[in-house]
């Protein structure tokens, strides 16, 4: 059964088959029929997420049978003031009425220059004033593409640096700088993270590992790598898992750039327009990156995906990089609209708020269910990783479990620096004694965290469905429970969701038989 949302200090109530009206529950049914008769098979979110959506405002969407759900997908991170916000509606309603034309290419409009004036006033100190853009079509991935194409021609180079874990899009260009690359023409680094180090010792520590593989990699005249055309990080990986970058290791990251003159593309697709807590997640390291690509909330619901470059980048020939929907009048209304409400209502500041004390409360939640291996996020980007129980698959402690937040704010997990001491540095590096009788793990090294469980957490997602709660499944090996609310959650609502998320793991704990941390 689905919890409904009901008006703000209701009671919540739950839908039974009794309650809906025959001819409804047949065309939600009908209609779902029909999707999986004539849809491709490469549909994704309708095969977990079997509602009809009919209506929808702010976190809530109703289904087609009258079920209502809080929904904390929010289209991947699109939704920045949720679904059908007042000033959202009011832009696009004023763009339809004036009779201004609804495609225009790459023409100058009015509508188009308060989106750019708009999108250049919350750049991050060092671009805006030498900043150009480009638009391209509607979709993250494409923008992407484009920013690969313009630090080539810029550069002259070919080669791109990207990360493991990493998720840039579904075009080939974009799907070969990702984590799940098959032909790979891209050189991989090491992510930090500190739940799943790849070296064994996460914190600052496991950074400092990372960001000596890069320079090595790049300074290294063995190394196969040659001089790139850039690099592309996200600044919190989504798909990867949510893990936050540290602060410390972007500012590496930018300064060994910066160094090798090697263009440094940021992927804010979903990290921005105050989705972490700073209207661009660049803005908690305080670095510059030399190119943005945009998508996602900017165009306030519609499609729009725009590259934002320094201006000495800009050696593009005409028509190097176009796309027939690049000017989206509806779409740039709409995100000059969401923009301006986020930077003028403060809800970058709210996300970083609430979103620290839900991971908090989160994190109470692993220490009572020890399938919660690890909590981490950053503002109101949030994942939980499940893994299998105590006493179950291979590995000894948890490292990190339950999460903490870092010293740089990132609410990244793992112990400290100190804790780990410098031994840290070598990591659990697996070797065995001498009479075989076991891996040893060198001191100062985290212990292994317990295998992941994709299907604990298809689990979970499924019982927060049946009890009127949207979220995403990610990571590595898609155990990682995804919160994405809209930046104008309440807190009576976000009280909701945690309640209705606790419900969902305790249910899934009691069910596997896999309860008590």
């Amino acid at each position: 059964m689905a919890v409904t949302e009901t008006a703000p200090g209701e009671a919540m109530a739950e839908h039974t088959a009794v309650e809906e009206p025959s001819a409804t529950r047949s065309a939600h049914e009908g209609i779902l029929r029909r999707q999986s008769a004539r849809e491709s098979a490469a549909r994704t979110y309708a095969r977990a997420l079997p509602i009809v959506p009919v209506r929808a405002r702010g976190l809530t969407i109703e289904g087609a049978d009258g079920r209502r759900y809080l929904d904390c997908l929010s289209g991947a991170g699109t939704l920045a003031l949720g679904h059908n916000h007042p000033v959202v509606l009011e832009a696009i309603r004023k763009v339809l009425d004036s009779g201004a034309p609804l495609h225009v290419l790459d023409l100058a409009t009015p509508v188009k220059d308060a989106f750019i004036t708009e999108l250049f006033r919350t750049l991050p100190p060092g671009l805006a004033d030498h900043a150009r853009v480009q638009f391209c079509g509607p979709a993250g991935t494409d923008a992407v593409e484009a920013a690969f194409k313009l630090v080539r021609a810029a550069t002259g180079r070919n080669g791109l640096l990207a990360f493991a874990g990493a998720y840039h899009g579904m075009t080939s260009g974009a799907l070969e700088a990702s984590g799940d690359a098959f032909d790979v023409r891209v050189a991989r680094l090491p992510y930090p993270q500190d739940y799943r180090c790849p070296f064994g010792v996460g914190g600052s520590h496991g950074a400092e590992l990372a960001a000596r593989w890069t320079e090595s990699v790049l300074d290294d005249p063995k190394s196969g790598v040659p001089l790139p055309a850039g690099m592309i990080l996200e600044p919190v990986q989504g798909e990867g898992g949510v893990l936050p970058a540290p602060d410390a290791w972007m500012r590496r990251m930018r300064r060994i750039t910066a160094d090798r003159s090697i263009p440094l593309i940021a992927d804010e697709v979903q990290t921005g327009v105050g989705r972490t807590g700073a209207f661009w997640a660049v803005e908690h390291s305080g670095i510059t990156p030399d190119v943005m690509v945009l998508s996602k909330a900017i165009g306030g619901s519609l499609p729009l995906a725009v590259v934002v470059y320094r201006d000495d980048l800009d050696v593009w020939e005409p028509g190097a990089h176009a796309g027939t929907f690049r000017g989206n009048q509806l779409a740039m209304a709409a995100g000059t609209a969401t923009m301006a409400y986020v930077r003028e209502n403060g809800l970058t500041e709210r996300a970083a708020t609430l979103g620290a004390r839900m991971l908090d409360q989160l994190r109470g939640l692993s220490r009572e269910f020890s399938v919660i291996g690890d909590v981490r996020g950053r503002g109101l980007m949030i994942g939980i990783e499940m893994v299998e129980g105590e006493g179950e698959g291979e590995g000894g402690g948890v490292a990190g479990t339950g999460g903490s937040n870092g010293p740089d704010g990132t609410g990244r997990s793992g112990g400290s620096d100190e804790d780990r001491g410098a031994a840290g540095l070598l990591g659990s590096v697996g070797l065995s004694s001498a009479d075989d009788a076991g891996p040893v793990v060198m001191p100062g090294s985290t212990a292994s965290p317990r295998p992941a469980a994709p299907e604990l957490a298809v689990a979970v997602q499924r019982e927060c469905l049946r009890r009127g709660l949207i979220v995403e499944l990610g990571g590595r090996h898609a155990s990682v429970v995804r919160l994405l609310p809209p930046l104008t959650i309440t807190d009576e609502q976000a009280t909701a969701v945690l309640d209705r998320l606790a419900d969902a793991v305790a249910a899934v704990a009691r069910g596997h038989g896999r309860g008590a941390g």
